[in-house]
């Protein structure tokens, strides 16, 4: 029987933490404050955390963390690229689970969120209970090409390819991050809320295979489109702020912690054979292929998935304490 996300659920807690003096992270819970800690990273960058994440978890078994990386969503300032790299997300999570005095927790998360768990699990692998990642994402060059570059994604979407290239420049065609970052760092607040929508919505036509006619049109809030679009832009720019191959090369570090690894089989965001090639160099990751899904976190069998897995963990977890 296919799963459906858990019924809508209000948080018992939120509230604001500092975490330097430039930026104050937007934190949530929700569920049972006694059950399992468990994180959800959302995606992005920029993407914030929404309500229906709560969903994947059972409130009565999970202690439900959510929330806003530094820059995007309800955190302050938002948008905002200043102070924002990838160690600087890693060591907000860490902050996060001292505040919260949690000692250890499960970690889970979609998109751009499976790139910052391991990259926190890589240097805090013993304050992760475990993993549920969806739609791996491990940030090398190849998978920036494929999104933006000619001969990617493009082969599959090239009406909409063109689309996304509108904004930008002749010149600036064949590098296309790179000419999203010149309209971003300029003046022009038109051509960039223009742009921001151009570059978000390209991403949202990539992202699901059972919601199709997406257009400008469903891209009504502008704030969603700029934290999405700016931050995005701000990280691939500098290649994430890590080595190509870093979370490969330091997998043996996170080998022991068991992962539940759910990827669409027509994912045009993230590609299959990089979750493929992630779990067969992880010893305790399975891999579930979901053959009717792309990337959307919110399709039907990437939710019957992801909540299926969420009770499997709860299970593995609560028998490993017996």
């Amino acid at each position: 029987m296919s799963r459906t996300l858990y019924p809508k659920i209000s948080q018992y807690k939120q509230e604001w933490l500092p975490v330097n003096d430039v930026h104050q992270l937007y934190i949530e819970q929700t569920g049972n404050p006694d059950g399992i800690a468990v994180l959800y990273i959302h995606g992005g960058p920029g993407g914030g955390s929404g309500e229906n994440h709560r969903r994947y978890f059972d409130p009565e078994k999970y202690r439900i963390i959510l929330f806003d990386q530094r820059g995007c969503g309800k955190s302050i300032p938002s948008p905002s690229t200043v102070q924002n790299t990838t160690e600087d997300l890693i060591q907000d999570i860490e902050k996060i689970r001292q505040y919260l005095n949690i000692d250890n927790w499960l970690v889970t998360g979609g998109s751009w969120g499976t790139t910052v768990a391991l990259c926190y699990a890589i240097a805090y692998p013993e304050k992760v209970l475990g993993f549920i990642l969806r739609g791996i994402f491990l940030a090398s060059q190849k998978e920036y090409d494929w999104l933006y570059k000619k001969g990617g994604a493009e082969h599959f979407f090239p009406e909409y390819y063109q689309d996304f290239l509108r904004p930008i420049a002749f010149d600036d065609k064949d590098d296309p991050v790179l000419g999203y970052q010149k309209i971003f760092s300029s003046n022009n607040e038109v051509a960039i809320i223009a742009a921001c929508k151009a570059w978000y919505l390209w991403e949202l036509r990539l992202s699901t295979i059972e919601h199709h006619h997406i257009g400008m049109a469903q891209i009504e809030d502008s704030h969603q489109a700029l934290c999405m679009a700016q931050l995005s832009n701000h990280y691939f720019s500098q290649n994430c702020f890590i080595d190509d191959n870093f979370i490969l090369d330091n997998i043996d570090k996170i080998s022991n912690i068991p992962a539940i690894i759910l990827h669409g089989r027509y994912d045009m965001v993230c590609q299959l054979i990089v979750a493929d090639r992630l779990t067969s160099q992880w010893e305790n990751a399975s891999l579930q292929i979901l053959p009717q899904a792309g990337h959307s976190g919110f399709e039907s069998q990437t939710i019957d998935a992801f909540c299926k897995a969420t009770d499997v963990m709860a299970n593995f977890l609560d028998e490993r304490d017996l």
